[in-house]
């Protein structure tokens, strides 16, 4: 729809948003409709962002929005109420727009070790580059000493602290298109290699059940922080009816947000590495946990993450707690 067409069927229902967000006292009805309002502005607002990109119409209702944000929610929110308008909204939102990139590293990521694995398996000569054949031999006990070589809390921070590291690289450097792949072709070759080490002396399913418990949360973090990175550089890319400095600094925002969410979640699967995957438990309650924090996580980013996304909101914390940023007045 052109947006010239879009303006003229809203405008009644925006005007009477601003009507609403404006007056005085609000009958009971009235604070009804101007909820239902600002819902249905808040979904027009995110049209017209998403198909036009940065627009006076966009800032004008965005604005009216503000207005009538503050209406219903009365004073500023206090740090609690901050706190639970990010975990509850901003969050999840921002891991929700970044699922499909998400999904395309993990599918490269798989690829990846997959076919580094079916190579190091093809021919015995090309493991003894990584290591002689008598450290070849002691791989599967140092695979599982190493999830026992330091305390719980040690192992957890250090596993943590690395897992950081490599999610930070693909955000912070994510821009630059090439470190991305770099860094998810560095853990497909390591998960292959590994995998076709133990696959050689038939202990392939002690590859799958150490990592299990704690792998599913840990790789999709690492999944979800390349993705963030890739959307980065795709939206300097292919900024699309945005300035380039716009799409980075709306990205950009928005990325900031899964960076903080990576971090806890990789703080969780780092627990789960440290207290659970070394225990001497069956292996069904041991995995079973990391599924659970698994599906956590899909529910949060997921479902949680679709459903606010729905209302308008898009991860992007500075939009929405200072509105319109280029139009100084309605």
């Amino acid at each position: 729809m052109d947006l010239d067409a879009l303006t003229r069927v809203k405008r009644p229902t925006w005007d009477r948003l601003a009507e609403l967000g404006s007056s005085s006292s609000l009958s009971g009805r009235e604070a009804d409709e101007l909820i239902a309002q600002y819902q249905s502005g808040a979904g027009d607002l995110a049209t017209i962002q998403t198909v036009y990109g940065s627009t006076r119409e966009g800032e004008v209702l965005s604005q009216r929005l503000g207005r009538a944000r503050n209406r219903f929610t009365g004073a500023p929110a206090g740090m609690l109420v901050g706190v639970l308008r990010f975990f509850g909204e901003h969050l999840p939102a921002a891991l929700y727009r970044v699922r499909w990139w998400t999904l395309g590293a993990a599918i490269f990521t798989i690829i990846a070790a997959t076919l580094t694995y079916f190579w190091a398996s093809s021919d015995p000569a090309i493991l003894t580059y990584y290591a002689s054949e008598a450290q070849l031999e002691k791989y599967q006990g140092n695979f599982i000493d190493y999830y026992s070589e330091y305390s719980e809390s040690s192992f957890a921070a250090r596993v943590f602290t690395n897992n950081a590291w490599i999610a930070a690289q693909c955000i912070l450097f994510g821009i630059t298109g090439f470190m991305v792949p770099y860094v998810l072709m560095q853990n497909a070759n390591g998960l292959g290699v590994s995998a076709a080490v133990l696959g050689r002396y038939e202990h392939l399913d002690v590859f799958f059940l150490w990592i299990m418990p704690h792998g599913l949360l840990e790789l999709t973090m690492v999944f979800v922080a390349a993705g963030a990175g890739l959307k980065l550089f795709w939206s300097w890319i292919v900024p699309g009816a945005r300035t380039r400095m716009q799409a980075l600094a709306e990205e950009g925002r928005s990325i900031g947000i899964v960076a903080i969410g990576t971090t806890i979640f990789l703080f969780i699967s780092g627990l789960i590495e440290g207290y659970v995957t070394r225990q001497d438990w069956p292996w069904a309650i041991k995995i079973g946990i990391g599924v659970l924090a698994f599906g956590l996580y899909l529910t949060y980013s997921l479902y949680l993450g679709r459903k606010v996304a729905r209302t308008g909101e898009r991860g992007d914390l500075i939009e929405f707690e200072a509105g319109a940023r280029n139009l100084a007045q309605d």
